[in-house]
């Protein structure tokens, strides 16, 4: 089982318009709510997919009980920890062509109490996962070390951790020696704190990470696909989607599919095809919605172990 941890959930309502212009009046031609938030949505992911996933999160007003309804209806197994504030509702705007403009709030201010309440469930919950996954933006409140504290509580119980943030959050996390962590191309540039315009500068630096003791790093490249970095080996994968709907929750989709991969002990290069499938077939769909069984069948994926890494990544 998966069990995974977001601090800063969301009720993520997904809008699809032709076109969007700054002060205008737009016809909407396409409207989505889903429960949001990175943990979520690999809970959401891992469970479509027939896995086993627990969500812990915490809720609190009339967002957080639409959050409940919406992980109830999805049949996602949830562990709630009641909170003070009202949980966040982040807009995505949709554009054909998968152009993504998101507005994402920034959360409910959590006391030290629900921040250790939310903690205690998370390693309640970790006793019969075979990962734990700290995921996403830290709500106003919350220490910057909260990640890191998940990586020590769960590794004294003999567990796994990946972690999936960004920023001094993913910073202190890694300190602490996570076993997996997948930031994306932007989030690997600020980690390190230099620029990585080639796949060998991206290369370069998850080496430099799993010589640190972080057994996977993988590295989300958007249309670039991923990269994957073990002391053993170098993995590139990739798919290519003619008909873009999404980006929301792609990445998301994509750790889900590796960490389910490795929680049946596929080899890792399956473990990573899997992940890129879920992530490839996630942008096909409209808003946050993530990728059944049958929504996998035209995804095709490039695999290799010897990456061109003179390409040009991200920024481009």
């Amino acid at each position: 089982m998966i069990v995974t941890l977001t601090p800063n959930p969301s009720v993520d309502r997904a809008i699809t318009v032709s076109e969007l212009q700054r002060g205008e009046v737009h016809r909407v031609s396409g409207i989505r709510i889903d429960a949001g938030g990175k943990g979520v949505n690999v809970a959401r992911a891992v469970t479509a997919q027939g896995g086993d996933a627990l969500a812990v999160l915490p809720v609190g007003g009339p967002e957080g009980h639409l959050l409940e309804e919406l992980l109830d209806a999805a049949d996602v197994p949830r562990r709630s920890v009641d909170i003070a504030g009202a949980a966040r509702m982040n807009i995505s705007v949709l554009e054909p062509g998968g152009t993504t403009t998101k507005f994402n709030e920034p959360g409910p201010t959590l006391s030290p109490a629900e921040c250790s309440a939310l903690l205690d469930a998370t390693v309640s919950a970790a006793s019969d996962a075979t990962w734990v996954v700290g995921c996403g933006s830290l709500p106003p409140g919350l220490p910057m070390d909260l990640y890191a504290q998940l990586v020590r509580r769960i590794h004294d119980l003999g567990g796994l951790v990946a972690i999936d943030s960004s920023g001094e959050a993913l910073a202190a996390a890694v300190a602490a020696v996570p076993d997996l962590i997948k930031p994306n191309h932007e989030e690997l540039e600020e980690l390190v704190g230099r620029p990585l315009p080639t796949l060998a500068d991206v290369h370069r630096a998850a080496v430099e990470l799993v010589s640190s003791g972080i057994k996977y790093v993988a590295v989300s490249l958007g249309g670039d696909g991923a990269l994957l970095v073990t002391a053993e080996e170098t993995l590139h994968a990739r798919a290519v989607i003619s008909h873009p709907l999404s980006t929301v929750g792609a990445g998301d989709c994509m750790l889900a599919g590796l960490l389910h991969g490795l929680t049946h002990t596929l080899p890792t290069a399956e473990a990573l095809c899997l992940g890129v499938s879920w992530g490839a077939a996630a942008v096909t769909l409209p808003g946050s919605r993530v990728p059944a069984p049958e929504d996998l069948r035209n995804i095709r994926v490039e695999l290799t172990d010897e990456p061109r890494l003179e390409s040009a990544v991200g920024h481009r």
